[in-house]
């Protein structure tokens, strides 16, 4: 399919020429601010992530090109692929098959140089703190809180040592999509908001434990320079046309998972439905969409898709990897405990109207999607069938009537704690209600810096849990719906600019490692071309 040129692709918004900046024929910066919201949002989320995938993204586009279809002024908006991931195992994240975005290929690496921007900041900022301690100190700095990162996995970056002589310490770097700049660059509402962030940004303590913060570097205007450009939303669109606004890629398991609030805003100033998703499964993605974006933003979700497979219902109920293409009905009710879970979710904890996709494969059996309809339905939800992948958005006309009928529903959203609630309460709540534990376990060390965060009157900020995206524990290798378990949360890291507490729980790693065999192993390239297979 012919791609159409970003121009036009632009009017579809109604944004003129002047509006945008093309990067091209095909992708394109908007430099006009977002017009007031009037679109209604549509979160696309999934049940915990499996080895077989759930196409989350796919369903996502599927369904923007289905309201298309329907004649609907529609636009996605998602957030930017991380070259970790690409060159790792999860892949790109332009979706696939005949729901995609496009230039795929161009998206999933360097794109606009937007996540190059974000890492050239956090670093500049990290080189400046290193050359005011080289140059003696004047600020006092006795530790230094804030880490370098880059755009990639990079295991033996997670510990290092660092300085000249005289000046060596301890460092290590974070993979760019958990970084704070990430973080701030998705939760500013404007250049103005930017600058005042990435100015709170806590980078050191000084001997009697007091925070120092980047603006006392005067390093914020220098940061917003590299990020001038990609605070700007992308344009670009997928195989039928339908615009796709691609902005911001932080992590739904060691991050807030959502794109940009400046994206959001654009999208649903300029639709009357704007399609979005959240990293990973609910208890993580949606959470702090719900938890934190939509609070910082005053954004009200109209409706949730809540994505699942037949295979990966199978893999919760126990099927090893290589049989789940096999049918097995009693596989997929034992299963089932993960989606039905994250159903009470979203309708008791948010009291959202949603809707169940089935995302379907071709060794799916007609008798377990039944199955699952049957489950989804004693829940007063409905529930379609899918086949984005091999039809694109014929494949999820059915869902857009059900997804419409949703949005005009009973809508009561609330969040799973309050801004009053302290660090400790707020965690709990999201352990117990979201993933279903009996409490939190604090480590020592989390004793001490939530002791510290305290101290600076930073409790009202919401938190964000980094933890295992495979399990609604943090233990990756309990699947289903884990019951009667304490959330271990080892540290508290203090975001000050992005204005949340990051609680990290279990073994998760804020640098992620490559897999034994990683994707850029499979990688082909030569002068016409270049093969992402």
């Amino acid at each position: 399919m012919a791609l159409k040129n970003i121009n036009e692709i632009a009017n579809k918004l109604k944004f003129n020429e002047e509006d945008i900046i093309p990067y091209g024929k095909f992708i394109a910066k908007i430099a006009r601010k977002p017009s007031k919201q009037k679109g209604k949002l549509v979160l696309v989320t999934a049940i915990n992530p499996t080895p077989s995938g759930e196409g989350k993204t796919t369903v996502s586009v599927g369904l923007a090109d289905a309201f298309n279809l329907k004649g609907e002024a529609v636009c996605l908006a998602l957030r930017e692929p991380s070259l970790g991931p690409v060159f790792g195992m999860k892949g790109g994240a332009t979706g696939g098959g005949l729901s995609r975005i496009e230039p795929s290929k161009s998206i999933d690496l360097h794109f606009t140089g937007d996540i190059h921007a974000i890492t050239s900041a956090n670093n500049l900022l990290c080189a400046m703190i290193d050359n005011h301690i080289y140059f003696g100190n004047e600020l006092g700095f006795d530790k230094v809180t804030f880490n370098r990162c880059m755009d990639m996995n990079d295991r033996a970056l997670r510990n290092i040592v660092c300085g000249s002589e005289g000046c060596r310490r301890e460092e290590k770097f974070n993979i760019t999509a958990s970084s704070e700049i990430m973080a701030i660059l998705c939760l500013a509402k404007d250049m103005e908001d930017l600058k005042r962030r990435l100015g709170n940004i806590v980078v050191g303590l000084t001997k009697s434990n007091q925070p120092i913060y980047a603006k006392q570097l005067k390093a914020e205007d220098a940061m917003c320079v590299l990020l001038f450009d990609a605070i700007k939303p992308n344009l670009v669109q997928t195989l039928i046309g339908t615009p796709a606004i691609v902005h911001g890629g932080p992590f739904a398991n060691i991050a807030h998972g959502c794109n940009s609030i400046i994206a959001t805003n654009t999208a649903l100033g300029c639709a009357s439905y704007v399609i979005t998703e959240a990293g990973f499964g609910a208890d993580l993605g949606a959470e702090k969409f719900f938890d934190v974006k939509c609070r910082k933003a005053n954004l009200k979700p109209d409706a949730v898709v809540l994505v699942c497979t037949i295979k990966a219902l199978k893999y919760n109920g126990g099927v090893e990897v290589k049989d789940l293409q096999a049918p097995n009905v009693d596989a997929v009710v034992k299963g089932s405990v993960n989606l039905i879970k994250h159903i009470k979710n979203i309708k008791e904890v948010y009291k959202l109207p949603l809707v169940v996709a089935i995302n379907r494969f071709a060794s799916d059996s007609e008798e377990e999607i039944e199955v699952v309809k049957n489950i989804v339905n004693k829940f007063d939800v409905d529930c379609e069938a899918v086949d984005v992948f091999g039809q694109g958005g014929q494949g999820a006309l059915g869902l857009v009537d059900r997804v419409i009928k949703a949005c005009d529903s009973k809508n009561e959203f609330t969040f799973a704690y309050q801004d009053e609630d302290d660090i400790v309460t707020k965690c709990t709540k999201v352990a117990c209600k979201i993933y279903g534990a009996s409490g939190v376990e604090l480590t020592e060390e989390a004793k001490k810096d939530l002791e510290y965060i305290q101290g600076l009157g930073k409790a009202h900020y919401p938190v964000v849990i980094a933890k295992t995206q495979y399990s609604l524990s943090d233990d990756p290798k309990a699947l289903g719906a884990p019951s009667d378990f304490k959330l271990k949360i080892r540290a508290f890291e203090l975001r000050n600019g992005a204005e949340f507490i990051v609680a990290i729980a279990g073994d998760i790693m804020l640098m992620p490692g490559l897999s034994r065999e990683p994707r850029a192993t499979k990688m082909r390239c030569n002068q016409d071309d270049f093969n992402l297979a």
